[in-house]
């Protein structure tokens, strides 16, 4: 008892100053930006307590506030379909390339630029052919100009065109978790397999995907909750505009607190992001762990 003591005392001297580091940058500024929602203040100057004038106005008055959370969900969506992609790029890899380390390298290259050089490539990419737009001159040289588009001054399109460059960025980053969770699969489990006669999509369905579902629940959630958070890459290429139409919560809140100085109304939008972000992260991981005693 006194051993198991001492390394109790011992856990917890090496787990608190990281705990208290953790608290200090994670939780206090939660509670600071949730607590700043209840003033009217500019960031600067005195502040003003209003209680939740500041989120009744945001809920219910704000008419760019709802499209730009339904962008944002969309957004996390759209982040999910790479996913089963990846997946299947993964078991791909691992099944018909010998050593596919270079490949999946490859594929993880876009992950290490910066989202500054990537925003700025893919905005030169998609300018207007008489600004050198490389997209739309290879569709002139195809002879398919009415496909051609202003795609990211028009609002119709502008959002579906920064969800193929957040597809294009992170299909790399999900294919590698993918990848090396099959790669731990032990391999006498296909062998056994094979010999019922379970190979290919059979295979994959009965074995990979079940044994692979802690890994899967992973990149879904780092895919939807980083999606809820896209920030840098939108104000790169469009910075929320034409017209608000690709403006999502988080250059919404970084608007209204650094361009239009209502700093508490932005804490505001903050306060309801990190909500969703909790919520999204519940419900995903309940779905999961009812996943998981399925193929159980």
């Amino acid at each position: 008892m006194n051993v198991l003591r001492v390394s109790k005392w011992t856990i917890a001297m090496f787990v608190l100053p990281c705990l208290i580091i953790y608290v200090g940058l994670v939780f206090v500024p939660i509670l600071v930006s949730m607590y700043s929602g209840l003033l009217e203040w500019n960031g600067i100057g005195t502040s003003k307590f209003i209680g939740l004038d500041n989120f009744r106005t945001m809920l219910f008055h704000d008419p760019v506030f709802w499209p730009s959370v339904k962008r944002t969900l969309m957004f996390a969506v759209f982040s999910m379909i790479e996913i089963p992609i990846a997946l299947g790029v993964a078991i791909l890899l691992n099944r018909f390339i010998k050593k596919p380390n270079f490949l999946v390298s490859a594929y993880f290259l876009p992950v290490i630029l910066s989202v500054v050089i990537v925003g700025q490539l893919w905005k030169t990419i998609y300018n207007p052919a008489a600004m050198g737009g490389m997209l739309n001159q290879v569709l002139d040289m195809l002879h398919l100009h009415s496909w051609t588009r202003s795609w990211l001054t028009d609002p119709k399109i502008a959002m579906y065109s920064l969800y193929f460059v957040a597809l294009w960025q992170y299909l790399g980053y999900h294919t590698l978790i993918q990848f090396t969770g099959i790669q731990n699969i032990p391999a006498d489990i296909y062998e056994a397999a094979r010999l019922d006669g379970a190979e290919g999509l059979k295979a994959d369905w009965y074995i990979t995907f079940p044994m692979n579902i802690p890994i899967f629940k992973i990149s879904i959630v780092l895919a939807f909750i980083g999606s809820l958070q896209a920030f840098d890459m939108i104000m790169v290429m469009t910075g929320g505009g034409p017209a608000h139409a690709t403006d999502v919560i988080s250059t919404l809140m970084y608007n209204n607190s650094f361009l239009s100085l209502k700093y508490g109304y932005g804490s505001a939008i903050a306060a309801f992001l990190v909500v969703v972000c909790l919520v999204a992260t519940v419900i995903i991981n309940t779905l999961f762990n009812r996943l998981e005693r399925k193929f159980s």
